[in-house]
């Protein structure tokens, strides 16, 4: 059995927390046993290791969420990124590629596919083994997970089982029922319907077979190539909408998704970060990452998120509607967290013609680096606010402190390790301020340290 958690998302029903950079699933905004922050795909990774499951993982996500990964869970951790995001099914699809060629698995391997943010209790990850036994001994070709509906809701889809469904355990599928209205939905669970849980389980020749019955190189590298030509589509249209033979695991515990303000904030506190609430502000939730306080007088019943991103005051029942409404903005993300710490957009300005300037704060974590680089379009200024470190110039590497100002000229080779927590201002200037203008030279501070000497020595 392997297991691929989904990493996907564009941040959207989550703003202005989440954003095209940041994913819902990377926000840490839950609590640990110990009372720490995490987010949601950390709280994932530490069940997969206390259940032994975490050697048996690899994560499908796009290039942007490497650093996120790395970061929060561990260098260590085996990714497969797509090209671009095109759904849940081309990711999987490319996935089970990888797992083919590159991890060279026998076509009778169990591959269980799972949402990285999913809210669950540890007994849930034993329905994994359920399914795995159930596909071994042929009861079915796709697995799921069904959980005991508690409400007549319309936010999620339905699996309905045969009136004659229970096979050595398993409960066979009859069809779906994707977010039916309120009364549908009350009329489908007396039929013993049950939530989707967004667990897929499948043989990986299953998927291969598909690629190869559309015409679809079943190779990595080739698939990888011909990623833009995969169906952009779920997995749930394109193969359980189309599938025969399913079967489902009934789950009796906890389940939540929290895709949305109104199921993450019953697991919140009423106020994150700078917030006062009166007496009469009954079931609403502060969730403010600015440096300014929020204050709510008789207001209920409400989620307000302020972020650099952006302000959200929503009813808590109309939030699942929030996407409707970001689709269309395209806005440069003002927060982003990185391998080597986080960066905070504090101002943008554009004159009348063309010149821009961009500042942001940068915290480095200890240890970490930024790559040794060199920029054609922009000039920076650096000014150290705290902490010390090393910065690498042109082939010279020397201690930097507090109260420093570093020039970078447009051209300039330059990097910066830091020796303990170290916060920086960064203004960039010039008449087209894109992160692709980069040059990355050297990644690690090893490998700027050799280049350096190499450069001293010419």
């Amino acid at each position: 059995m392997r297991l691929v958690l989904l990493s996907g998302g564009a941040g959207k029903r989550l703003w202005p927390i989440s954003n095209q950079a940041r994913a819902k699933q990377f926000i840490k905004i839950l609590k640990n046993p110990a009372g720490q922050p995490e987010s949601m795909a950390q709280r994932v990774w530490r069940q997969l290791k206390a259940t032994g499951l975490a050697e048996l993982a690899m994560i499908s996500c796009c290039e942007a969420q490497i650093d996120n990964i790395s970061s929060q869970l561990s260098p260590e951790v085996r990714c497969v990124s797509e090209p671009e995001q095109r759904d849940t099914f081309p990711a999987i699809a490319l996935t089970c590629a990888y797992l083919h060629s590159r991890e060279k698995l026998d076509d009778d391997e169990v591959i269980i596919v799972a949402p990285i943010d999913s809210y669950v209790d540890e007994a849930f990850y034993d329905c994994y083994q359920d399914l795995a036994s159930f596909l071994s001994r042929r009861l079915g070709k796709v697995g799921l997970i069904g959980i005991s509906p508690t409400t007549q809701s319309s936010s999620f889809g339905y699996m309905v089982p045969f009136a004659q469904s229970n096979v050595l355990g398993a409960l066979r599928i009859d069809r779906f029922v994707e977010k039916p209205q309120p009364a549908d939905a009350e009329a489908i669970i007396e039929q013993g319907a049950l939530w989707n849980s967004g667990v897929f389980a499948f043989k990986l020749g299953f998927m291969l077979n598909w690629l190869r019955g559309h015409g679809f190189p079943i190779q990595y590298e080739e698939l990888r190539r011909s990623y833009n030509s995969l169906p952009k589509t779920s997995f749930d249209y394109e193969v359980l909408e189309k599938a025969s033979s399913i079967v489902a695991v009934k789950y009796e515990g906890s389940w939540l998704d929290l895709g949305t303000w109104n199921t993450l904030a019953t697991k919140l506190e009423p106020i994150s970060g700078k917030g006062l609430m009166s007496p009469d502000s009954l079931n609403t939730h502060i969730i403010n990452e600015l440096d300014i306080p929020i204050l709510t007088l008789g207001a209920s019943n409400l989620v307000i998120a302020a972020s650099p991103d952006g302000i959200l005051v929503a009813d808590k029942e109309a939030s699942p509607h929030l996407k409707e409404y970001t689709t269309d903005w395209h806005i440069r993300p003002m927060f982003e967290e990185r391998h080597w710490g986080w960066y905070h957009v504090l101002d943008y300005a554009q004159s009348l013609d063309g010149y821009e300037i961009l500042t942001k704060k940068l915290h480095l974590l200890p240890e970490k680096n930024l790559s040794y680089q060199a920029h054609d379009m922009r000039t920076e200024v650096w000014t150290i606010t705290s902490g010390n470190g090393l910065f690498a110039c042109n082939g010279t590497i020397y201690p930097v402190k507090s109260g420093d100002v570093l020039h970078i000229p447009g051209g300039t080779k330059h990097g910066l390790k830091a020796v303990s927590d170290l916060e920086l201002i960064e203004v960039q200037s010039g008449i087209n301020l894109v992160e692709e203008d980069i040059t990355r030279l050297c990644l690690t501070w090893e490998e700027t340290t050799n280049r350096c000497i190499f450069d001293l020595a010419e």
